[in-house]
């Protein structure tokens, strides 16, 4: 059971009375049914791949593991209503495959998707990378199947673009995280697929300037803007240390960049809308360099040198992380006062921010100090949080943003979420989990 039992970022080892691997969703229901008679409290858990510990059992041994990986089918794909309907246990890579089959797109894509499921993407209302052209999963999905605590089964499955019978259960069950019922399937919103593609690395100044380039390349690329992604240089190199094939795509080094992608539906548009753009903003010195990938192998190396930001800095030792997000207008602001007040307590430490600047959304992750153990820098993760959800809650914004609260931000959510809220969030969760089954100490 070992597998089903930690999480990738080894924080959160549990223990478990067994792990349940049911194939359908009636299967989910009678074990649902069966834990709820008993009283018996039960985890659910997709790919495994959660960063906050919200698929990890505790230590007390009591939990089941409820593992969706075997409900694994593409029930239906439909590319005339741009709908498909997949299992909880379907990767996301392999939803994103049979919507291309289709000559569809399914536009959400995180680093994991090859081993994330579609399960955990709904539970976690994962953003990803896309978020600013498409939504997070909130948005990508039209209807959900969920087995309820006393097993069972309701849904809202279909292609229906427009419902206005009553409350919205399909949103509400997505972000639940597994306290609310266990998702098995989800219709799924598709979309003509891009015949164009086009990804730049600019390098900048700061994030300010990075803010201006934003505004500039939304108001020139419309729709056509797919993503718009910030790291500065501190993070490209640990990439560059760490990770083989990476290479520093600029001739020289630069203390930030972006990554930008736009998406258009004739062939070439847009590469030739990319190359104008590009032009335009560096003759505005809206950048300091660009390059413009010229091939599906140079698109992939510049992708590779954002999606390799976690990795690299696992390889470089401890690293407290933080998932948040801010106004976009706000980001500029948020990173330098983050910094300054984390250099004041922590002089050696080592911020390496990155993300989805086009949303909003920052990881602002802090490396230990070179040479510094590994367990004592860790063990400041209190006071770290303290001063960048400090700055985060200062300028109106969120201690999560796309990897949920689970175990590890559920104190934090009590500290910062609206008392009202919360107890609007409790009542439902009583009312559709009387006995607290349902992932008990994740969220709430």
């Amino acid at each position: 059971m070992s597998p089903y039992l930690a999480e990738p970022r080894d924080l959160y080892h549990g223990r478990a009375l067994c792990v349940l691997k049911p194939r359908t969703a009636r299967e989910v229901g009678d074990i649902l049914a069966l834990c709820n008679e008993a009283g018996a409290p039960l985890t659910p858990q997709g790919g495994n791949t959660g960063l906050v510990g919200g698929q990890t059992p505790d230590a007390s041994g009591a939990s089941v593991v409820l593992s969706l990986e075997r409900l694994s089918r593409i029930r239906a794909v439909d590319p005339i209503a741009d709908a498909m309907t997949v299992e909880a246990g379907v990767t996301l890579a392999q939803a994103q495959e049979a919507a291309e089959t289709a000559d569809r797109y399914f536009p959400l894509s995180l680093a994991s998707e090859g081993s994330c499921t579609i399960g955990g993407n709904l539970s976690t209302n994962a953003g990803g990378v896309h978020v600013i052209a498409y939504g997070s999963m909130r948005d990508l999905a039209l209807g959900v199947e969920i087995a309820l605590a006393d097993g069972r089964l309701l849904s809202t499955l279909g292609a229906l673009r427009k419902d206005n019978t009553g409350y919205d259960l399909t949103r509400l069950f997505i972000g639940s995280e597994g306290t609310l019922g266990v998702i098995t399937a989800a219709t799924l919103k598709l979309f003509p697929r891009p015949r164009s593609r086009a990804v730049a690395f600019l390098g900048l100044r700061d994030p300010a300037q990075a803010l201006k380039l934003l505004n500039f390349v939304k108001d020139r690329a419309g729709p056509s803007l797919h993503a718009f992604e910030i790291a500065s240089r501190s993070g490209v190199e640990l990439v560059l240390r760490h990770i083989p094939g990476t290479r520093d795509p600029l001739a020289q080094p630069h203390d930030w960049y972006a990554l930008v992608e736009l998406a258009a539906f004739a062939e070439g548009e847009a590469e030739r809308v990319a190359a104008r753009i590009l032009a335009a903003a560096l003759g505005a010195h809206l950048a300091e360099d660009a390059t413009l990938a010229q091939s599906l192998d140079q698109s992939g190396a510049l992708w590779k040198l954002r999606e390799s930001m976690s990795e690299a800095q696992k390889r470089e030792g401890g690293s407290i992380k933080h998932d948040v997000a801010v106004p976009v207008n706000e980001i500029p602001h948020f990173i330098e006062e983050a910094g300054r007040r984390l250099r004041a307590a922590f002089p050696e430490a080592r911020p390496i921010p990155f993300g989805h600047m086009g949303d909003g959304n920052i990881h602002y992750n802090v490396s230990q100090p070179v040479g510094a153990d590994k367990a004592e820098f860790l063990a400041r993760w209190g006071e770290v949080n303290a001063i960048v959800h400090g700055v985060v809650r200062e300028l109106g914004g969120s201690i999560s943003a796309e990897h949920g609260i689970g175990r590890l931000k559920r104190d934090l959510l009590r500290e910062t979420k609206d008392p009202a809220a919360l107890d609007a969030m409790r009542a439902i969760k009583t009312a559709l989990d009387p006995k607290g089954i349902l992932n008990p100490g994740v969220l709430l």
